[in-house]
């Protein structure tokens, strides 16, 4: 499995600094957070029937996890069997060539896309590019952010860090007859009419998969424009891609699954449209001569293969983590450099990546535990946030197997000796005091700068006095007053 490095010029403590710096990208990630927080809350007014829920999602996820293999091997003969045509990706290099070849296969010169957050993950777009094929995004949010070139901020609403100011300049720019204008309704139709004549024209619609139904072999996708559904069944040809973590067991799974990834995403209900796809067409029916899969891995054997780590799987790509996440609300997706943001992101791209690309991610978090409350499925996302803090600083011991690549990336011999030092201090009463009062009476020469530290706080000075100290003078003054009160009795 090929590694990746994530696509930015920048490292992780630039982008947060850059990001930081940037009043306007704050105030539109506050309000965009605020106002989805809001809707999922109106949502779910009743606690009692939404933890009911929440735990019900999780144990069909964790069913689905348990029989992993199983349900794609039952998922593939049941695609067969529908017709629809599967292929098997280990990474986004195969992914994205398996893509490529059926449209080649097809003579494609154009794609119009449906959101796939997988899509982005393997870069298809720039991929297909090189080689000569124009993929059009369909999504309003992609549509945006593939006129501006730059990657989405969030998984639900990708352009969510865009003004209206911003689009409305873009669209100037970027299409026939569109003359500046702040009114939205008037800015989604200029886009829209755009879109129709791609959607026309494309030889190829691809899309992402919300969910995979192993019984009865359909392709579910939820959408809110439309798009998908054009994207699915104008082309000829439809190419879902999709991660193989996707696939649930019964179609009496999905209700659930639908009521607790839209409610989080959006606080609605149900989305507009709720496709599913058995099958291409039949007879004289509408929609594609042929469907394909494509099921890509790109990493996510690792966290199976570990019974905690597994859990990370789970995920049905709601964003409740990251509208709630007061991380990822003040810096907004770009800062973390990977597809996938905020506390998902921090606990699923070291997995995809590993973690030398991504060694900084399961560190951008207060650990308040806001992302683990709101997750509809119930992931523990702060504890797989600590343990792969543990696995980026622990040395493997001998013939001991890593459990994610790039295992121990974080580990150094300095920390380590420290660490040592630290623990051998706290464990020695002797010492303790000893470093105490050191400290205390050497408090001048604390230095102002401390790697890392000083970084973003100031330099910790001892206090003149010390604790102990400060509770024994104390002792001491009580027992002086008794012992006064008690002469003065007498």
């Amino acid at each position: 499995m090929s590694e990746q490095i994530p696509l930015h010029d920048l490292g992780f403590d630039q982008r947060v600094e850059r990001d930081l710096n940037n009043p306007a990208l704050r105030t539109n990630f506050r309000e965009a957070m605020d106002f989805l927080m809001d809707k999922r809350s109106s949502s779910f007014t009743d606690d009692v029937k939404l933890q009911e829920l929440r735990t019900l999602g999780a144990s069909i996820r964790k069913r689905a996890l348990s029989k992993l293999p199983d349900l794609l091997e039952q998922l593939e003969a049941k695609l067969k069997e529908n017709g629809i045509r599967v292929h098997w990706a280990e990474s986004s290099e195969e992914a994205n060539q398996t893509v490529l070849d059926i449209a080649q296969h097809h003579g494609a010169k154009t794609m119009i896309k449906g959101k796939s957050m997988v899509s982005e993950e393997t870069e298809l777009n720039e991929f297909l590019e090189k080689k000569g094929i124009h993929p059009v995004e369909a999504d309003m949010g992609e549509y945006i952010l593939q006129l501006a070139e730059e990657k989405p901020s969030h998984i639900v609403m990708p352009a969510i860090h865009k003004s209206k100011e911003a689009i409305a300049e873009l669209f100037e720019q970027n299409l026939d007859d569109c003359e500046y204008t702040e009114n939205v309704d008037a800015l989604i139709q200029a886009a829209r009419k755009e879109l129709r004549k791609q959607f026309h024209s494309a030889d190829i619609g691809l899309t992402g998969v919300n969910f995979m139904v192993a019984e009865t072999g359909s392709l579910v996708l939820v959408e809110n424009e439309g798009n998908g559904r054009l994207a699915t069944t104008v082309p000829k040809v439809h190419i879902a891609m999709t991660g193989i973590e996707k696939v649930i067991e019964h179609l009496d799974d999905l209700p659930p699954l639908l009521t607790l990834l839209t409610n989080s995403a959006t606080g609605q209900p149900i989305t507009t449209y709720v496709n599913m796809i058995s099958s291409p067409r039949k007879g004289d029916e509408g929609g594609p001569e042929e469907v394909h899969l494509v099921l890509l891995d790109n990493g996510r054997t690792i966290p199976f293969a570990d019974e905690e780590m597994r859990q990370t799987l789970q995920c049905i790509r709601c964003a409740a983590c990251m509208n709630h996440c007061p991380v990822y609300t003040r810096l907004g997706g770009h800062a973390y450099g990977t597809t996938y943001p905020g506390p998902i992101g921090s606990i699923l791209s070291p997995h995809l990546l590993g973690l030398e690309a991504t060694k900084d991610l399961p560190s951008a978090s207060s650990l308040c535990g806001a992302c683990s409350e709101v997750c509809p499925v119930k992931i523990p996302i702060p504890d797989l946030l600590r343990r792969l803090r543990h696995e980026g600083v622990r040395k493997l011991k001998k013939d001991e197997d890593p459990v994610i690549r790039g295992h121990g990336a974080k580990y150094t011999h300095t920390e380590k000796a420290a660490w040592g030092s630290w623990s051998k201090l706290y464990s020695s009463p002797a010492l303790y005091r000893t470093f105490a009062l050191s400290a205390t009476l050497l408090r001048g020469l604390t230095p102002s700068k401390m790697k890392g530290w000083t970084d973003y706080r100031t330099s910790p000075k001892p206090a003149s006095k010390s604790l102990h100290s400060l509770v024994k003078n104390y002792r001491k003054e009580q027992e002086q007053s008794r012992n006064k009160e008690a002469g003065g009795s007498q």
